[in-house]
């Protein structure tokens, strides 16, 4: 009989079950209820793995043309020293994100937090800024080529590297002067405790940044083609010879700013739109592309130039390659 009982009565709801019958009949019809198993939590979020993973990356490639530029007395030139400025940010850029991760799962602190925050904004905002310097360095090497090698030139040089690193620690000290969201958290950004002003405010500077590079690589782009069309008329080239090189020069500059914006401008325009309570899996989503970018810069900008070149060949295997050291430079080499 208690068997019909149940089978019968097992379409009810289970808390009518449980509140009417017998303590038979209701622990035979919750055995026969599925139970729902709890859904594993991550003890480590998977996100933060990639972008340590990423950070350990940057550090170890950048530290590789920090250690070549700073050990070789020959690599003093102005672009050189951008070129290890770059280097120098993006190192610090990976050691923050890697700090990041080690002290937000050891010391779960609001202080170690604004640091590691702080550093990350700052070394990122050198990146950028470094590249800007590199486009204004190109510019002027090709615009006033006949006194680019001059001490002015050197001086100026200085300036602009005083300049953006000044800038770049202040952004990242404001956080911890008191710029953040920790009393208020209606006020966060998308990057916790950076406030939605302090964001705004990147992200707008990043954005006037890059339409200043992309009027700059305009202008190269003209000289580079009357350069190369000059050339092929003293050295009576062919037409397509012409061509080869111009499209070669457009091309590579071409490549270089759709990389960085590629890289930074999902994350520009989704910290102008959103706040901090948007998912974090789009504030990773769009994040971890623009440290790529620290990844890719070295590739760009340092292992492509002659002279590191050599100064890699020479610390690698104490040999330079002959067709590296007989290699010229073009105008599409920009």
């Amino acid at each position: 009989m208690n068997e019909d009982l149940e089978v019968n009565l097992t379409w009810l709801p289970r808390e009518h079950l449980e509140a009417g019958l017998p303590e038979n009949v209701s622990a035979a019809v919750t055995s026969l209820v599925p139970v729902v198993e709890p859904e594993p939590e991550f003890l480590v979020n998977p996100w933060d793995i990639v972008l340590c993973t990423s950070g350990t990356l940057i550090s170890c490639e950048n530290a590789v043309v920090v250690l070549i530029i700073f050990h070789n007395p020959s690599l003093r030139a102005p672009m050189f020293l951008l070129i290890g400025s770059l280097a120098l940010a993006d190192l610090l850029a990976g050691i923050g994100l890697i700090f990041n991760f080690i002290l937000a799962y050891l010391l779960q602190s609001e202080a170690t937090k604004l640091v590691t925050v702080g550093l990350i904004v700052a070394s990122f905002s050198a990146s950028v800024c470094s590249l800007l310097a590199i486009t204004v360095d190109r510019y002027l090497s090709l615009y006033y080529a006949l006194t680019y090698n001059s001490e002015r030139t050197v001086t100026f040089t200085y300036v602009m590297l005083i300049l953006l690193w000044g800038a770049s620690i202040c952004i990242g000290l404001l956080p911890i002067m008191g710029w953040n969201c920790l009393q208020d958290e209606s006020t966060c950004s998308v990057i916790r405790p950076l406030t939605k002003n302090n964001a705004a405010v990147l992200s707008v500077s990043f954005l006037l940044m890059f339409a200043l590079m992309l009027q700059l690589y305009i202008q190269i782009c003209k000289i580079v083609m009357r350069h190369a069309h000059q050339i092929a008329l003293q050295h009576h080239f062919l037409a397509t010879s012409h061509y080869v090189t111009t499209r070669k020069g457009v091309s590579t500059l071409a490549i270089i700013l759709g990389t960085f914006a590629a890289c930074w401008m999902p994350f520009t325009l989704y910290s102008l739109i959103a706040d901090y309570t948007y998912p974090s899996i789009y504030t990773y989503a769009t994040l971890l592309p623009a440290t790529y970018n620290s990844i890719i810069n070295p590739v760009i900008y340092a292992f492509r130039n002659q002279e590191i070149q050599k100064a890699l060949w020479l610390i690698c295997c104490g040999c330079i390659p002959s067709n590296l050291s007989a290699r010229a430079r073009s105008p599409s080499d920009v």
